[in-house]
Formats: structure tokens, sequence, C-alpha cells
């Protein structure tokens, strides 16, 4: 691993040292040049021990200098709270040309000195576009290096979404395959989750309740699963769907209540469960400690994380 991260760094000069498995960042300006455009190339098409020690040196640098992955959970509670207004939050499918487009969002945010924005990819675009999360994060990364951004970076899990055909086939098989690309996320750096069960609402059923329930009962399965994978000091930002605006699913008041109310009362009645069949599965055990390491025991939670807001919107 030395000898890697001598040859890796060396395309640096002097200004990235790794000694012992340590980087440090001797001079930042290098990161904004084309030296990191070459890293992220050998990180996303190279091969073997070179591509994954450039997977490792851009995760690694980007901790040194303070660009972290993070959960938007607190600015949204601070949001509702009425603590900070007067701003939006865009989030951004980046799925095609993914480090160009994402240095232009960062370019952008550097320009406007922005900072509460979210980078997310759904579960069909990780498939269609062979993008699987850790590369993902690896990209998003890399070019907010390029672009010299500074401060948490909020990528997200866009529609996690169960197949309705594969889960009317076999509904265990499918919210296990959602609950694993969860934990490849999670262990990736996505520490903000779009749940989407909403393929699962029946509109024919008589009651509201009656339409939903598989809905919220799915999604809040899936939404203890991944509370119990959160790296330690995090608070993941996780979503839930009732269905499409502006066609059968009508989004009023009483129902978006009524969801979360049974979403939050089967996920309680859950999470017990779910965190002891985990305990069992050497596997799991194994991923979420490697999520922590990765973490850094929560150094990655944002400036908005920690309460002082700081960073989210300028």
């Amino acid at each position: 691993m030395q000898a890697q991260g001598a040859a890796a760094a060396g395309a640096f000069g002097d200004d990235i040292d790794v000694q012992q498995g340590r980087l440090t960042v001797r001079n930042e300006d290098a990161l904004r040049t084309a030296k990191m455009d070459a890293l992220v190339r050998q990180a996303v098409f190279g091969e073997g021990q070179a591509k994954d020690h450039a997977n490792w040196m851009i995760w690694e640098t980007a901790q040194a200098v303070g660009v972290r992955p993070a959960s938007i959970h607190d600015l949204y509670a601070a949001r509702g709270r009425g603590d900070v207004k007067g701003f939006t939050v865009p989030a951004m499918n980046v799925r095609g040309m993914s480090y160009d487009t994402a240095r232009a969002i960062f370019r952008t945010a550097v320009r406007m000195h922005a900072g509460a924005f979210i980078l997310e990819i759904a579960r069909s675009e990780i498939a269609y576009t062979a993008q699987r999360p850790s590369e993902y994060v690896t990209v998003m990364l890399a070019a907010a290096l390029r672009e010299g951004f500074r401060g948490p970076v909020f990528i997200q899990g866009d529609h996690f979404q169960v197949n309705a055909k594969k889960f009317a086939a076999d509904p265990t098989g499918e919210v296990a395959a959602v609950k694993q690309l969860a934990l490849e996320a999670v262990s990736a750096g996505f520490f903000n989750i779009d749940v989407d069960t909403s393929t699962l609402v029946d509109i024919h059923l008589p009651t509201l309740d009656a339409q939903q329930e598989l809905n919220y009962e799915t999604a809040a399965e899936i939404a203890a699963y991944v509370r119990s994978i959160e790296p330690e000091g995090v608070t993941i930002s996780i979503g839930g769907e009732i269905g499409e605006v502006g066609t059968q699913h009508r989004p009023r008041a009483a129902r978006i209540h009524g969801w979360l109310r049974e979403v939050a009362r089967e996920a309680l009645a859950r999470r017990r469960r779910t965190v002891e069949d985990l305990g069992a599965d050497g596997d799991v055990a194994r991923r979420r400690r490697a999520s922590r390491r990765r973490h850094r025991g929560g150094e990655a939670r944002s400036r908005c994380a920690r309460g002082t807001l700081e960073g989210c919107s300028r």
C-alpha cells in the first residue's frame, strides 16, 4: 500500500504526501488542476489495485481538506423549526457525463457561495448507467475538489424503488434487493436515502388507508433497516413517496399526515427486530464497521449537522 500510495501521490509531486497509509495535502491548489482529472479517470476506468488506490486517494484527500459526504437531516429539521429560511434545496440527478456535470454544479456553487444542494442518483439510473454507489461518491468528491468547493456534500439515493412486478412475484426478494442497495450506498457515503414504495399503492381499494397500507408497511421496513446501518454520529435523511402528484394520488394534508403516522408506527415496531437480525449477519456487521471507519467516527457530518448551519446557505 505504501508503494502504491507513493506512486499515486507522485502525480501530485510534493503537493500530496502519503506515508504509512496516511495522506497529507500540502498544496490544495494542486487539487484544482488536470492532475485531479487524471486521478478520477484512474478511479473510474482503471483496473485492480491502481483503481482501488485512486478511489482511496480521492476519499482521503476530500476528508483531509473538509469535503465530506453528509446528511441533510439536521438542516431540514432546522427549516421545519423556522431557524433558517429564504432558500431552496435543489436535488439534481447527475447521471450522464457525471464528472463534468458535477464540476459545473460545484463551480456554480462556489461562485454563488451556496452549500445546500443535493446530488442524487436513482436505483434505475444506477443500473442503466453502470454507476455503482462507490464510483458515484468518488466522482462527486473529485468534482468538488477540482472546483475548490469546501463543506458538506449531500449525496442521495433517489427513488430506491420497489419494482411492483418483482414484488408481486417475490416480495421478500425484492425488498431484500432494495435493502442491499441501501447498504451498498450507505457504506459508500450516501447519507440521504429516498425510499420509494409508492409503486405498491392500490387506488382501487375502497379507503385511503387500504390503498396505502402496503406502501407504508414496506417503506417502514426499509426505513428501519436504513436506520440500523447508519454510521456512528449520522442521522440519515430518509424520504418517502405516497404517489405521483397531479394524477390519482392527490397529496392532501390528511393523506400525508396519515402516511407519516403509519410509517413511523411501523418503523418503530420493526426496528428492534431489524437490529437483532443485523447482529446475526456477519457480512452486514463487517460492512457496517467498514462504513464507520470510512466515516471516521462521524467526522463527515456537515457543519449543518453540527448545529452551526454555517456553510449550508450564505
